[in-house]
C-alpha cells in the first residue's frame, strides 16, 4: 500500500515514473520516481542497476518494458486523464460535454450566462464556471494534456479567450468560426505582437473535415479531432482516478484487490500499453482492459492472485478459434501482469 499512497500524492504532478519488476529474481518489485529521484522503493537491498537502466527511459514517456540483468521491468510515466476546458455553453457544446464524459474526460465548461452553464452542468460538466471568459480562463488550472476547445457566441469573445489560453500550457487549441472570422482574429493577435507560428498551431476551423452540419454532427468532428492529437501526441499512460481511490480508499482491507495491466501487446489487440483494470474480491471491476476473453480470463486468475497474494505475469492470446467463438474480433496477443494490492 506504500506504493500507492506514494503514488497518490504524486498523481497530478509531471514526471512522476513507476517501475515494476515482472519477472526474474526480484520478481514483485517496485520503484517509483519523481522528476527523475527514487521516492520509494520496496526492494531490499536495493539494486542502484535497476535505477540506471528505469532511469534511461525515463524519457521516452511510454510505458515500455526494459530488461535487467535476468530481470523484466515494466516502467511507465504516470498522467492523469486528460481534461478539456469548453469555452462557451451553446447547442454544441452541450453534445461535446456528452460525448467527452462517454470516454472519461474531466470537463469544464465555462459561459457567462447562468442559464447556459447550468445547461453545460446537466449534461454533465464535472465543473462549471459561469463568469466573463476571462477571469474564468486565469481561474482554470492546465497542464501538457489540457484541452482547450473554442465555441463561443461572438468574434469578441472567441479573442479574449484565445489570448488567456495562449498564456497556458496545453495540449490543444481548436477554436470554432468561419476562414474569414479565424483570420481577422489571427489578424488581430499578430498586431497585438504574438508569435505567428503559435497561431497557426491552433486547430481551425475546429473538428476534422467530415460535412458536419448539426451541433451534434459538428461535436462528432471536433471529438474526433480532439481523440487524434490525444492519442498520437499523449504517450503517458493514464492511471485512471478511479482505480486510484478505490485501493487507498476506506473500503479497501475489507475488500482485497488485484490490479491488472497490460504491458506489452501485438497485434490488433484491444487496448493499448498501460491500460488497467481493478479487480475486487466482491466481484466488482474498475476499468477495463478489452472486454471478451482477456477480461474472463484475467478476471479468475486474479482471484487467485488475491488470495495467494503472489503476483502473475500471464500472456492471452486472442488470435485463435477459442477467442473468436468468444467475440474477440480484435485479435492479437497481450501480456498482462496482475498484482496483489497489499
Amino acid at each position: 500500500m506504500d506504493f500507492y499512497s506514494e503514488l497518490y500524492n504524486n498523481f497530478n504532478k509531471s514526471n512522476t515514473y513507476t517501475a515494476k519488476i515482472i519477472s526474474g529474481k526480484h520478481f514483485g518489485g517496485k520503484l517509483l520516481f519523481h522528476n527523475e529521484e527514487l521516492i520509494y522503493t520496496n526492494l531490499e537491498p536495493l539494486d542502484l542497476g535497476y535505477i540506471a537502466a528505469i532511469k534511461e527511459v525515463t524519457q521516452n514517456n511510454k510505458g515500455q518494458v526494459i530488461s535487467y540483468e535476468d530481470s523484466r521491468i515494466f516502467c511507465e510515466p504516470i498522467t492523469k486523464k486528460p481534461a478539456i476546458v469548453i469555452c462557451g455553453a451553446g447547442h454544441i457544446s452541450i453534445a461535446l460535454i456528452k460525448m467527452c464524459k462517454l470516454i472519461g474526460l474531466e470537463v469544464t465548461v465555462i459561459d457567462d450566462r447562468p442559464s447556459f452553464v447550468n445547461d453545460g452542468r446537466q449534461a454533465g460538466a464535472d465543473h462549471s464556471i459561469c463568469e466573463p471568459f476571462i477571469s474564468a480562463l486565469s481561474k482554470v488550472h492546465s497542464d501538457s494534456s489540457t484541452f482547450f476547445v473554442i465555441v463561443t457566441r461572438g468574434h469578441r469573445y472567441d479573442t479574449d479567450c484565445l489570448r488567456e489560453i495562449l498564456q497556458k500550457e496545453n495540449a490543444y487549441i481548436g477554436m470554432i468560426g468561419s476562414k474569414v472570422r479565424v483570420k481577422r482574429i489571427k489578424d488581430t493577435l499578430l498586431a497585438e505582437g504574438y508569435n505567428e507560428e503559435v497561431l497557426n498551431n491552433i486547430y481551425t476551423p475546429i473538428g476534422l473535415k467530415i460535412g458536419a452540419e448539426t451541433p451534434e454532427e459538428i461535436a462528432v468532428s471536433i471529438m474526433a479531432e480532439v481523440i487524434e492529437v490525444k492519442n498520437r501526441s499523449l504517450k503517458c499512460s493514464e492511471f485512471p482516478k478511479e482505480i486510484l481511490n478505490e485501493i487507498i480508499g476506506e473500503s479497501f482491507e475489507n475488500n482485497p484487490t488485484a490490479l491488472a495491466t497490460i504491458i506489452s501487446r501485438k497485434g490488433s489487440a484491444p487496448r493499448k500499453v498501460g491500460t488497467k483494470m481493478l479487480i475486487c474480491n466482491d466481484g466488482r471491476t474498475i476499468g477495463t482492459i478489452g472486454g471478451g476473453c482477456v477480461e474472463a480470463e484475467v478476471k479468475l486468475l486474479a482471484l487467485d492472485v488475491i488470495n495467494t497474494k503472489t503476483p502473475l505475469l500471464k500472456t492471452v492470446d486472442m488470435t485463435g478459434i477459442d477467442a473468436e467463438a468468444d467475440g474477440m474480433v480484435c485479435g492479437g496477443v497481450v501480456e498482462v501482469f496482475i498484482e496483489p494490492i497489499l
